[in-house]
C-alpha cells in the first residue's frame, strides 16, 4: 500500500472512530477541547507511523490506545506539577489505574452513550446557537470547517472561529460532560435534534469527497436519534426527527448505481427500499403526530418523505400534499432552501413552468449564491421545458460548485446530454 494509500485509510478510519475517541476522553477529563486535543495527536501518530509499519488489524482500537495513553501522561505531568513530594508516586499510580478504568472500564448510567454525551455537552446554553453546531458536527461527525461551512452556506473562517470560541468556553465555563435533566435539557433539545439531523445529512449527501453517501454518519446519527426518543418519549419533535431519518435512510441502497453515482428519488428502483426502516419510520411519525397539537418542522418534513414512501411508484406520488406541506413548513420555519424544495414539489403537481417562476425569485437570494442545488434545480426545469441551451449551462454551474465527485459527475453528465 502506497503512502498515499495509507492516508486514505487513516482518514476513513477517523470519519468512524474519531466522534467514540474524543467522547472516551472527554468523559475522563471532563474538557472537550482537550479530548480533541489528544485525539489529534493520536491521529498524528497513525499519520506518522502507519506508513511504515502498516494498518493495524483493529485500527480504532489503535487510535483509542494512543489517545489513551496521551491522556494519561497528561495527567501525570498535571500532576508533577501540581505536587512534588514522596506520596506522589502512591497518588499517581491510583489516579492512572483511575484514568484507565474509567476510558476502558466506564460504567453506563442510564443513558449508557457517550457520544449522548458529548452532544449535549457541545450544546451547553453557555456557547451561541451558530456555536452548539459547529462544534459538535466537528466533534461528533469529524467534519472539516469546510464541510461545514457548506453546510451552513457561510464562510469558512467563520465556522473556524467559532468552533475555538465554542471550546475556548466550554472550559472556561467547566461544563460537565453529562446528559442534563429536567429544564435545562428541554432548553437544549432543540440543538441537539438540529445537531443530529445535520449529521445524518452530512452522512445522507455528502458535502465533499469522492463517496455520495457516508453511511456511518447516517447510522450514528440514527442510533443517537433512537436514544434521545428513548430518553424523552414525551417530545413530539424528537419522534419526528426519528421518523424523518428512519424514512429517508430507507432509501440509501438505492440512491447510488452500481459504480457509485447518484440515482435521483424519481429514478430510484423501489423494491430496493429498505421496508422495515420505512415501517419504523411510519411508527414513529404517527406517534409524533398523535403527541402534538401541531406538527413541528421534523414531523413536518417526516410528513413530506411518508408521502414518498407510501407512493409504489413516482406517479402515484400525491405532489400537492407535498406542496401543503412545504407550505406549511415555509409558515413555520421560512427559509430559501425551504422555499427551493416548495418550488421543486410545485414543479411536479403543477408543471415545470410554475416551479420555475418560484426558483427564479430565488436567484439574487445571497445565502443561496454558492448552494449548488438551485442551478441544479433549476437546470432541471429548463431540461423539460426544452430550454437545453439553458439548461446546460446551469448544470455545468452547479457542477462548478459542488465539492463532491460523484456529483460533480453526474451534473456534468447532465450538461452533457443538453448538447
Amino acid at each position: 500500500m502506497t503512502t498515499t494509500d495509507t492516508h486514505r485509510a487513516i482518514d476513513a478510519v477517523w470519519r468512524i472512530e474519531s466522534a467514540r475517541i474524543i467522547a472516551g476522553l472527554a468523559r475522563m477529563l471532563r474538557d472537550v477541547g482537550l479530548a480533541e486535543e489528544l485525539a489529534q495527536d493520536a491521529l498524528v501518530a497513525a499519520l506518522e507511523q502507519w506508513p511504515a509499519s502498516g494498518i493495524p488489524d483493529n485500527p480504532g482500537a489503535w487510535l483509542m490506545a494512543a489517545a489513551k495513553h496521551r491522556a494519561i501522561d497528561r495527567l501525570r505531568r498535571s500532576k508533577l506539577l501540581e505536587r512534588k513530594h514522596g506520596e506522589l508516586s502512591r497518588e499517581l499510580q491510583a489516579q492512572q489505574e483511575l484514568a484507565v478504568a474509567n476510558l476502558e472500564n466506564a460504567i453506563d448510567d442510564d443513558i449508557g452513550d457517550d457520544l449522548l454525551r458529548l452532544i449535549f455537552t457541545a450544546c451547553h446554553p453557555v456557547l451561541s446557537s451558530e456555536g452548539r453546531v459547529a462544534l459538535t458536527l466537528r466533534l461528533l461527525g469529524g467534519l472539516t470547517t469546510d464541510e461545514i461551512a457548506r453546510a451552513f452556506l457561510v464562510p469558512e473562517p467563520t465556522i473556524a472561529q467559532r468552533i475555538v470560541r465554542a471550546k475556548r468556553a466550554l472550559s472556561e465555563a467547566h461544563v460537565p460532560f453529562e446528559v442534563p435533566r429536567g429544564e435545562d435539557r428541554a432548553a437544549r433539545l432543540a440543538s441537539v435534534l438540529e445537531v443530529i439531523y445535520l449529521v445524518f445529512n452530512e452522512g445522507y449527501t455528502a458535502t465533499a469527497g469522492d463517496d455520495w453517501l457516508r453511511p456511518g454518519l447516517c447510522e450514528d446519527a440514527l442510533r443517537l436519534g433512537r436514544i434521545l426518543a428513548e430518553l424523552a418519549p414525551n417530545e413530539p419533535e424528537v419522534h419526528g426527527l426519528v421518523a424523518l431519518m428512519e424514512i429517508q435512510a430507507s432509501r440509501s441502497s438505492a440512491r447510488v448505481g452500481p459504480s457509485g453515482e447518484p440515482i435521483l428519488l424519481l429514478e430510484q428502483d423501489r423494491s430496493r427500499w429498505d421496508q422495515l426502516l420505512i415501517r419504523r419510520g411510519l411508527a414513529a411519525l404517527d406517534r409524533a403526530e398523535k403527541l402534538a397539537a401541531a406538527r413541528g418542522p421534523y414531523t413536518l418534513q417526516a410528513a413530506i418523505s411518508a408521502c414518498h414512501a407510501r407512493a409504489r411508484t413516482p406517479d402515484e406520488t400525491d405532489w400537492p400534499r407535498i406542496v401543503a406541506l412545504y407550505g406549511e413548513l415555509a409558515q413555520l420555519t421560512p427559509s430559501p432552501v425551504v422555499e427551493l424544495n416548495r418550488a421543486v414539489a410545485v414543479a411536479m403537481a403543477f408543471g415545470p413552468a410554475a416551479g420555475l417562476e418560484l426558483i427564479d425569485a430565488l436567484t439574487a437570494e445571497p445565502s443561496l449564491k454558492s448552494y449548488h442545488l438551485l442551478p441544479s434545480v433549476r437546470g432541471d426545469l429548463l431540461f423539460r421545458l426544452g430550454r437545453l441551451a439553458e439548461a446546460q449551462a446551469e448544470f455545468a454551474r452547479a457542477a462548478s460548485l459542488t465539492r463532491n465527485a460523484r456529483e460533480r459527475d453526474f451534473l456534468l453528465n447532465r450538461a452533457q446530454a443538453c448538447k
